[in-house]
């Protein structure tokens, strides 16, 4: 009898022990006041734009903090390592968008859905359309090892369409769509959201074939820890969350078709139909600060098509995209008021340029300048700084057009001041307007 009162107190010893030890995530979550999101930095899950947070999953997830009445935590340890951070205890939940594996494992559970997506053959506009599965047969496709994308095309491969797939542990899905419209690659494979999103940088890439017929998407939880996974399940199932999600998708992806940047007979009609209606007020404008009109009319018309009412997914509104912050530092009340937008943005332009005292060539200074007004000044110097350790001139743009998208490249951005960056982004932009700049110094 004593025996086994004895061994019953150690059991229970044993058990408060092991309870203290590994104490399940909601009690830690909710012990340390910190939820730990594991994401992937992108356009569609995480990123950091003007020294912000933004993002679809970063938003959701911290809604699920306040749910919580605790704060956020962002892990981003690279894709390849997103799954094992979970493992080691080094986040509490996984949301990295649509490229995620939703299958659940003896390690990993998935939790109830919280949006659907879709799978698409990314290719050039100027390749043929794959008009079905079977024509996939004989062609090479690019996708990210460890992606739902791989799973899909081994499916695939495995009902007898002969595919050939190139598996990338170190690239992106966006670099890879970044490869497929500069025609370094024919094929990758995206989500819709994802390819909608990135066809605003890269108008030259198609969105073809449906390779996947639409999956649920969820977050990832430790499979032994029921508790947190009905408390996620608890959160995205509420009507509130259901309301707010709502929002936030509206937010990102609703206008990704209609508000397309780079449509360049667009350009060409409004130039007739929407440039005369501002015409006047950027060539005032511009005379205050020696701009030629006509590279700041390009610049208007790639922030919003020369739409006074224009939004982007970030919340910066109005003819020159001004941000809230941007229009009080520059004394404006109204950004939807096209001569106040046009007054603070070409300020703000000017302001940048003003910073960059130390490139004399008006030029290049403007071009520093442009893409400073795309990605952030802070940003742009640490492109410059990459150029200087690679012993380039830092002070030509087409250096500059090099280390911007080294930006994203972890082994870069680490080592520099502000870290991260969708460094290709500017290099698009100011490509884009110089295009539209030469046009309007051939019509005007």
């Amino acid at each position: 009898m004593a025996c086994f009162a004895l061994t019953a107190v150690c059991a229970q010893v044993n058990k408060s022990h092991n309870l203290f030890i590994k104490p399940t995530t909601l009690f830690r979550v909710k012990k340390t006041g910190t939820l730990r999101m594991i994401t992937a930095v992108n356009v569609n899950s995480y990123d950091i734009y003007q020294e912000k947070p933004i993002g679809f999953e970063y938003e959701m997830a911290r809604a699920f903090a306040d749910y919580l009445h605790v704060r956020l935590e962002v892990v981003t340890p690279g894709w390849n390592q997103i799954y094992r951070s979970l493992y080691q205890d080094r986040g509490d939940f996984i949301a990295a968008g649509p490229g995620m594996i939703q299958k659940k494992t003896n390690r990993l559970t998935i939790s109830v859905p919280y949006m659907t997506v879709q799978q698409k053959l990314i290719h050039h506009k100027l390749l043929y359309e794959v008009p079905n599965l079977t024509a996939l047969a004989g062609k090479t496709i690019h996708v990210r090892r460890g992606t739902a994308y791989q799973t899909r095309l081994e499916q695939i491969k495995r009902s007898g369409i002969d595919i050939s797939i190139v598996l990338h542990d170190n690239t992106p899905t966006e670099e890879l769509i970044q490869m497929v419209a500069d025609r370094e690659i024919k094929y990758t494979v995206a989500d819709i959201t994802i390819a909608r999103l990135n066809r605003r940088y890269h108008p030259d890439i198609t969105l073809g074939l449906d390779i996947s017929p639409e999956r649920s998407l969820g977050w990832a939880v430790r499979s032994n820890d029921p508790e947190f996974l009905s408390t996620v399940n608890n959160f995205l199932t509420d009507g509130k969350t259901r309301e707010l999600q709502q929002k936030i998708f509206k937010k990102y992806y609703s206008n990704v078709e209609a508000f397309d940047y780079y449509d360049v007979k667009k350009f060409h009609q409004r130039i007739d139909t929407r440039l005369p209606d501002y015409q006047e007020i950027i060539k005032r404008e511009c005379r205050k600060y020696g701009f030629d009109w006509r590279m700041i009319a390009a610049v208007v018309y790639q922030e919003s098509h020369f739409n006074p009412w224009a939004r982007s997914r970030t919340g910066v509104r109005g003819l020159m995209q001004v941000t809230t912050d941007t229009a009080m530092e520059m004394g404006i009340s109204n950004r939807l008021h096209p001569e106040q937008s046009l007054k603070a943005g070409i300020q703000y332009l000017n302001k940048l340029y003003q910073r960059f005292d130390d490139i004399h060539d008006h030029y290049q200074r403007l071009l520093f300048a442009l893409a400073s007004y795309n990605i952030g000044y802070a940003h742009v110097r640490d492109a410059q700084a990459l150029a200087q350790k690679h012993g380039w001139n830092k002070n030509r743009w087409s250096n500059l057009e090099k280390t911007l998208p080294m930006l994203t490249q972890v082994r870069y951005y680490r080592t520099l001041p502000h870290g991260y960056a969708r460094g290709w982004e500017p290099v698009h932009y100011v490509k884009r307007i110089l295009t539209y700049y030469d046009i309007l110094r051939q019509k005007a």
